[in-house]
């Protein structure tokens, strides 16, 4: 007896999804433990860090949609067959050119991080820790990027396990590190926040480096040559990247952008506030890995049933991954509103001295829990599309809703109506569920629009 398609394409988006999944868990522990350990050293101290990070990582996601876009290049390639490793190179060595001109420039940029923040009216006192955190912490980018693009090839050819036990290497690596650094042992001096930077980077570097070594070695990548001749720039594919990488990336900072300036919000109420936020984020972030993992193989699927010109295979792909993210973020959603103190305070000692911070975090993580839903429905809604080669309407998506209907509602809510912190948080989950709503239309919508017919620009250049 055959299985039918759809336990076939459950079982490969499985297969696929559960080491991506883990590894963004894993990548997501490594800044957990960061926070864990920084929240020791005082409120002011973990929110100017995190202020500082939150701005990096804005800027960080719009250079790794430009690097996103390799994933649907890579896997309409391998679906469509005829040229498929001489063409996987080309998009990977793009990737490479990218990161080297783009990197020189950003941190330029991140070096003078404080007076950004202060731009955006933080306090003295908490620009400058952010500054000070930054210029240790932003030498980790290079090597994240260069990660996240080697990820994405072996994700391509649906061989992510790789990554995942490198992942979980580079938590306790990053666990050692920051510990050590930031509070003084195995004889290196206590250097703070300071340390935290340094761990992380030195971790990133690691881990990039190990998954570089498994791509030049393994049987199964080695005969793509990825790292041959890599200093030839090919421009008209670095532009293909770029023509569908920008909207990917501009999507991504909008989002994160939204977040980031939701505590720069927080900055304007309050350090407790920020520090709260920071927290409730965390969480709320570990569990956001979940979909975003199944988002990223929606893509590797959607791509590979549209290189093979094969419409039913895509719908498939897409609403398979689409169920299981939102099924589990209607789990996590129960989770967060019956134990919020439990999971607030894995992060924060329960301290007389914590008692404002943990109760900001409570109410923050019950609003979080309404919309892991629809979190999970706009991630996984714009990684089918992006398997399509679709980006640039998603970008407009994010902008409305992120940017229009999210920041409208939570600053009208948090100062016009004094919620404060639960106001801003009321807006983005507003923001989320009408970027979901308009991502699954344009997706039930793609063969009246055009996506999945003969006319879909799917060749690369």
């Amino acid at each position: 007896m055959h299985d039918s398609p759809r336990l076939d394409e459950l079982r490969a988006m499985l297969t696929l999804a559960w080491p991506l999944v883990l590894a963004n868990l894993t990548q997501q522990a490594i800044q957990a433990t960061d926070v864990l350990m920084m929240g020791r050293l005082g409120a002011a101290q973990l929110a100017g860090a995190i202020l500082a990070l939150n701005l990096t990582f804005t800027f960080n996601l719009l250079l790794l949609g430009l690097l996103t876009a390799s994933s649907p290049m890579m896997a309409l390639a391998l679906g469509q067959r005829s040229n498929a490793v001489r063409d996987v190179r080309r998009t990977f060595r793009a990737g490479l050119w990218l990161l080297l001109l783009a990197m020189p420039p950003y941190w330029l940029l991140l070096w003078h991080v404080g007076a950004i923040m202060r731009a955006f009216g933080q306090s003295a006192e908490l620009a400058d820790i952010g500054q000070t955190f930054l210029r240790a912490y932003m030498w980790s980018t290079a090597p994240w990027l260069l990660f996240q693009l080697l990820r994405n090839f072996v994700a391509a050819l649906e061989r992510p396990q790789s990554v995942l036990w490198l992942s979980v290497a580079g938590i306790a690596l990053n666990a050692l590190l920051s510990w050590s650094l930031i509070f003084g042992h195995f004889g290196v001096p206590a250097m703070g926040i300071v340390g935290g930077g340094i761990g992380s980077s030195l971790s990133w570097l690691a881990m990039s480096g190990a998954l570089a070594l498994v791509v030049r070695t393994n049987r199964r990548f080695r005969r793509f040559h990825l790292f041959g001749r890599f200093w030839r720039f090919d421009g008209e594919r670095v532009t293909a990247m770029v023509r569908l990488g920008w909207p990917i990336g501009l999507t991504m900072a909008l989002e994160m952008g939204v977040f980031a300036l939701a505590a720069y919000f927080m900055g304007w109420i309050g350090a407790p506030a920020v520090a709260a936020h920071a927290v409730a984020l965390q969480i709320a972030a570990l569990t956001f890995m979940v979909p975003l993992g199944l988002g990223q193989a929606a893509t590797v699927r959607v791509g590979l049933a549209l290189g093979r010109g094969d419409q039913r295979g895509v719908s498939r792909a897409g609403w398979t991954a689409w169920w299981l993210g939102v099924s589990f973020m209607g789990l996590m959603a129960l989770a967060m509103w019956l134990a919020p103190q439990w999971l607030v305070t894995l992060f924060l000692t329960d301290i007389p001295a914590n008692t404002l911070v943990i109760a900001l975090a409570v109410s923050f993580l019950k609003v979080a829990a309404a919309f892991q839903l629809v979190d999970a429905a706009q991630v996984i809604g714009a990684g089918m599309l992006r398997g399509l080669h679709d980006t640039r309407w998603p970008l407009l998506f994010a902008l409305f809703g992120y940017w229009g209907v999210g920041l409208g509602i939570g600053a009208w809510l948090a100062f016009s109506r004094d919620w404060q912190g639960v106001g801003i948080w009321t807006g983005l989950a507003s923001g989320l569920a009408v970027v979901a709503l308009l991502m699954l239309w344009r997706w039930t919508r793609r063969e009246a629009l055009g996506l999945v017919t003969a006319s879909t620009p799917v060749r690369l250049r």
